[in-house]
Formats: structure tokens, sequence, C-alpha cells
């Protein structure tokens, strides 16, 4: 009975981890569309100024009133909130004003590795062999992608420096992510909802500074009007339920199978592409294919390492154990 009901939390993460990846792939396009009627900036404030209220009724009804408590950590909050939030969400918009939701979603497909390469910069984590193959063979594909095999393209191509800005804002993702260690026995979600507050407070600082002064424009009741279903599915789903979606699902199947589900958000992306009639060159899938190929080597890789030192150290803990 255990090992059905393990089965089926297993089942439930897989598929939390799967709308997670869905909704985020399908957020992309579906940004493109709205920067018609909101500037990128204004829609994320207006995003997350929502999304910050729902996910900080989530914790006061989830854990109570006292985990809406700073504990004295008010400035690193916001500072992590402002460096995740703030920074991936304006740095990847401003980018995918600038290039294709498709090679955005490659961009945000290369986290797992980035994250690699940051905790070996912080933390001295040297990556394994087999994460910097990984690494290789996903720079090779960011590269097919970004060119479309040629290279005239990619040296000079005015798009490449937007899909350099969604890579930027996935390197404050990332960060903001690893900066969870600080907060040893908080919650996902507490961790969430209150930088998710204070980084909301810093966008929307941005926003109206930049309409006040005249250098971000103002929407009308029309722009809103027409973005009101584009913007309920960016705050409920890619944003709200996604998000706790995520939490849930790595909870219950672990970071290392579960981080394959960010080659969801490439795969949707593609696929919404082309059914919005789109056409993508040879280079651009073959290369689409690379930067997942090596999430999922690594993966594995990973996955076999964790598995090893767990029976290395089985022998030691039953030595360790009275004889019963």
């Amino acid at each position: 009975m255990t090992a059905n009901a393990s089965g089926a939390g297993r089942s439930a993460g897989f598929a939390l981890l799967g709308f997670a990846g869905i909704a985020w792939g399908g957020m992309l396009p579906l940004g493109k569309v709205l920067f018609h009627h909101l500037d990128p900036v204004v829609m994320t404030a207006l995003r997350y100024g929502a999304a910050a209220l729902l996910f900080l009724a989530a914790l006061a009804w989830r854990e109570g009133r006292r985990a809406l408590r700073l504990q004295g950590r008010g400035a690193r909050l916001w500072l992590l909130g402002t460096v995740g939030f703030a920074g991936f969400n304006l740095l990847g918009f401003e980018g995918l004003q600038r290039t294709q939701p498709e090679q955005a979603a490659v961009m945000v497909a290369l986290m797992p590795l980035v994250t690699a390469l940051v905790q070996w910069a912080l933390y001295a984590r040297r990556p394994a062999r087999a994460t910097w193959g990984a690494i290789g063979l996903a720079l090779l594909g960011v590269l097919l992608v970004l060119g479309g095999g040629s290279t005239a393209r990619l040296l000079h191509g005015g798009d490449v420096r937007g899909d350099l800005l969604v890579l930027a804002g996935a390197l404050c993702w990332v960060t903001y992510t690893l900066g969870a260690r600080a907060f040893p026995g908080w919650s996902p979600l507490r961790y969430t909802a209150l930088s998710c507050g204070f980084g909301a407070i810093s966008i929307v600082g941005i926003a109206v500074a930049g309409m006040a002064s005249g250098h971000l424009p103002v929407p009308d009741t029309a722009d809103l009007r027409a973005s009101a279903w584009g913007l309920a599915y960016l705050v409920l789903i890619a944003a709200f339920v996604a998000v706790l979606g995520w939490n849930a699902g790595i909870a219950r199947v672990g970071a290392t199978a579960g981080v394959l589900f960010i080659n969801l958000v490439p795969v949707t992306a593609f696929a919404i592409g082309a059914c919005m009639g789109r056409h993508f060159g040879s280079a651009e899938l073959l290369g689409a294919a690379l930067v997942m190929s090596a999430l999922v080597i690594n993966s594995v890789f990973a996955a076999l390492g964790a598995r090893s030192v767990r029976r290395a150290r089985k022998p030691e803990a039953l030595a360790a154990c009275p004889a019963r």
C-alpha cells in the first residue's frame, strides 16, 4: 500500500511538472502577442502585482499569518526577489521583443546547466565530466538555434541580442533559486511568496516611475480590455498555478528527475509556433534537440551518480546501526 501511495505521489508529481513546463512554454508566444497592447515592463508589473497578492494569500492560508513575518531578512528577500522576479521577467520580456518565442524558450531551457556553472563559481562545486559534455553539447545547440546554420546571422543578427537578454534573465532566476539556501527551514511557498512580494514592489516601482517620466506608455482602457484574457493566463496559470505546481512536483519526484520537465518549455513554444504557421529550419530544430538532449544526459548521469553515492553510504550506515 505504501508503494502504491508512493507511485501515485510520483505520478501526481510528474503531472504537476508537466503542466508547469507546458504553461511556461505557452507564456512566451502569448507574451509576444500582448506586446501589441502593453509595454513589457507595464505588463510585468500588472502580472506580478496580482500574482504576489495570490502567493501571500496562499501562504497565510496554508501556514498561517506568522509565516508572513520576515524575521529580520527583509533586505535579503528584497534583493533576491528583485533579482529573480524583476531581473528574470524584465530582461526576458525585453529580449522577447527582439527575438522569437522559440529561441527564447531554448535560452530558458539552459537553466539547469547554467546552475551547474554558477554553483561552481560560487560554491566551488566543480561540474562532473558528464555535465561538461552536456554544457558543450548545449552550447553547440544554442549556436545552431541562434544562427540557423548561418555564421553571418550568428555574428550580425539583431535577434541574437534579444536571446542574450533572455539568457541574462535566466541567470537572474538561477541566482534567485540558489538564494533559497539562505533560508533553511522555510517552505518553498514561504520563500516564493515573500520574495515575490518584494520583487513585485520593485517591478511596480520601475513601471510607475517609467510612466510618470514619460519613458513608458500608459495603457488605456482599450489596451487593458484587449489584454485581459492574456493577463489572466500569465497571472493565474503561468505565474501562480505553474510555480506552485513546479515546487510541489519537485518535492514529490526530486530535482534530478523533475528538472527534465523544463524541456517542455521549448517543445511547447516550437509546437505553438508551428501551429501559427512559423517555419523552422533544420538547423534550428537540430539545435533545439541538442539542447534538450544535453539536459537529459546531464540529468541521467546526475541520477546515476546520486544512486552510487547512496549505495556507497548504505554499508556504512548498516555498520553503524546496533544489532537488533
